[in-house]
C-alpha cells in the first residue's frame, strides 16, 4: 500500500508537477506538453527501464508474481485507453476529470484487496529489507563521497587521502576541494533546508528547525498568492502564522534531538513532506518554462521537449534505483522492480494528467477545458500499448522469467519511436 501511495507520490512527483504546471500554462501547446512528457515518461520507464532490468537479470533465472504483473498492465491498458477517449473527445468537464482522477483510488482498492486474499507475493517485511539492504549500502558510501556537512571529503580511495593529507599538497587539495564542493551545494541547499522542517536525528539543527518553520507558511502565501500584489494581507498572515509556528518550535525541541512524541513529530513529518512537495512544485515550474524558451530559442517543438528531455530527466531516478534494486535484491528485488515500472507511470498518468486536468475544467467551469489538439499522441499512445503488449506476450510465453529477448524487444520498440519522433521533427 505504500507503494502504490506515498512511495508512487514521492517518485513520481516531478512528472505530476511538471504536467500541473503545463497545463496551467498561458501558452497554447503547454497542455500538450503535459500530455507528451507524462506518456514520455511512462513509455520510457515501462519499455527502457523494464528492458534494461530484463537484461541484467536474465541470467539468474529471476521471475516475478504472474497475477500482480497482469494486473498492472492491464489497468495501464485501462488509463491509456480513458487518455486516448479524452484526446479523442478534445474537451473535458469537472466531472469528467474527477472519474478520470477516481481511476487511482480504484487501483489502490485493487492492489490492496488482492494482498489482503494473498495474490500478492510482495511483502513488506524482511525480504523487501533484504532486497533494500544493498541500495542503502550504496547510498551510504554514494554520500561518503561527498560529505560537506560533515566537513570532509573521501574521495572513495581512504588509504590514498590519509597519505595526501600527510603532505602540503594534500592538505590544500582537500581544503580547496571542500571549498569548491561547499560553494557549489550551498546556495542550492540552504534555501530548502531554510523552508523544509526536518526531524531526522542526524540532520537535526534546533536553529534551522526554527527558521525553517518560521519562513515556511511565507513561501506557501508566495507561492499561492504571488499573482495577487495589490494587497499584503495573506503575507502577513504567513508571516504571523511562522512567528507561532518558530515560537513553538523553539519551546517545544531541544538542541540536540529531534521531538520525541509521536504526536509533534507527525506535525514535523507532514510540514516536511508538504514544503518538500511545494519545492518540487517550484522547480517543475521553472523546468516548464525553461523548456518553453528553450524550444523557440533553438526553434524546436516543446512538445518534443517534453517528450525526450524532460521525460527522460524526471525518470533518470527510477532507471537507477529500481535497476539497482534489481541488479542487488534477488527475486524480491526484481518483483519490486517491476512492479514499481507498471505502478509509478499508472500514478504518474492519472494524477499528473488527472489534476492537471481537475485545475483546468475547475477553472473554466461550467465551461469544458478544451484538450490540446496533438495528432502525435496517438503515436505515443500507440507505441506504448505494443511494448505493454510485447512484454506481457513474452512473459506468459516464458513463464514469468525475465529475460534478454524480452529487454532488447522493449528497447527496439523505444527506439523506433524515437527515431519516428526525430525524423520528423527534423523533416517537417
Amino acid at each position: 500500500m505504500a507503494g502504490v501511495t506515498f512511495l508512487s507520490f514521492g517518485n513520481g512527483a516531478p512528472d505530476v508537477f511538471s504536467s500541473i504546471v503545463s497545463f496551467m500554462g498561458t501558452s497554447t501547446g503547454s497542455g500538450a506538453v503535459g500530455l507528451n512528457s507524462v506518456l514520455g515518461a511512462g513509455f520510457f520507464v515501462s519499455s527502457v527501464v523494464v528492458g534494461a532490468i530484463c537484461i541484467f537479470v536474465s541470467s539468474h533465472g529471476v521471475s516475478v508474481d504472474k497475477k500482480s504483473f497482469i494486473r498492472d498492465i492491464l489497468f495501464y491498458f485501462i488509463t491509456l485507453s480513458s487518455v486516448l477517449v479524452i484526446v479523442t473527445v478534445g474537451a473535458i468537464n469537472i466531472w469528467g476529470a474527477m472519474v478520470f482522477v477516481s481511476l487511482y483510488l480504484i487501483y489502490v482498492v485493487l492492489v490492496y484487496t488482492m494482498d489482503s486474499n494473498g495474490h500478492n507475493e510482495i511483502q513488506a517485511g524482511d525480504p523487501l529489507e533484504e532486497s533494500a539492504a544493498p541500495l542503502l549500502e550504496h547510498s551510504s558510501n554514494g554520500e561518503n563521497l561527498v560529505s560537506i556537512e560533515n566537513g570532509g571529503i573521501n574521495n572513495g580511495s581512504h588509504e590514498d587521502d590519509q597519505n595526501g593529507k600527510n603532505t602540503v599538497c594534500g592538505r590544500f587539495k582537500h581544503i580547496v576541494d571542500l571549498g569548491f564542493l561547499y560553494g557549489i551545494d550551498k546556495p542550492l541547499s540552504l534555501p530548502r533546508r531554510m523552508t523544509i522542517p526536518c526531524a531526522s536525528d542526524e540532520n537535526w539543527s534546533k536553529p534551522y528547525a526554527v527558521i525553517s518553520v518560521t519562513l515556511a507558511p511565507v513561501l506557501l502565501v508566495a507561492l499561492i498568492w504571488g499573482s495577487h500584489k495589490e494587497t499584503l494581507v495573506p503575507y502577513l498572515i504567513g508571516g504571523l502564522a511562522g512567528i507561532v509556528f518558530g515560537s513553538l518550535a523553539i519551546f517545544t525541541s531541544n538542541k540536540f534531538n529531534p521531538p520525541r512524541s509521536k504526536k509533534f513529530l507527525m506535525v514535523w513529518l507532514l510540514g516536511g513532506f508538504l514544503m518538500s512537495v511545494t519545492w518540487i512544485y517550484l522547480v517543475a515550474g521553472e523546468l516548464v518554462s525553461l523548456l518553453g524558451t528553450l524550444g523557440k530559442l533553438f526553434g524546436i517543438s516543446p512538445l518534443i521537449l517534453g517528450l525526450t528531455i524532460l521525460a527522460w530527466g524526471n525518470s533518470l531516478g527510477d532507471f537507477i534505483s529500481n535497476s539497482a534494486l534489481a541488479k542487488k535484491g534477488g527475486k524480491d528485488g526484481a518483483q519490486t522492480a517491476i512492479s514499481g515500472c507498471y505502478a509509478g507511470p499508472i500514478f504518474n498518468a492519472i494524477m499528473g494528467l488527472g489534476l492537471g486536468l481537475l485545475i483546468s475544467a475547475w477553472s473554466k467551469y461550467p465551461t469544458p477545458f478544451t484538450i490540446p489538439r496533438d495528432i502525435t499522441l496517438y503515436e505515443t499512445v500507440g507505441f506504448l500499448m505494443a511494448g505493454l503488449v510485447w512484454a506481457l506476450i513474452m512473459m506468459l510465453r516464458n513463464d514469468m522469467k525475465l529475460d534478454k529477448v524480452m529487454g532488447y524487444g522493449l528497447l527496439a520498440i523505444y527506439a523506433c519511436f524515437i527515431s519516428i519522433r526525430l525524423f520528423q521533427v527534423l523533416l517537417f
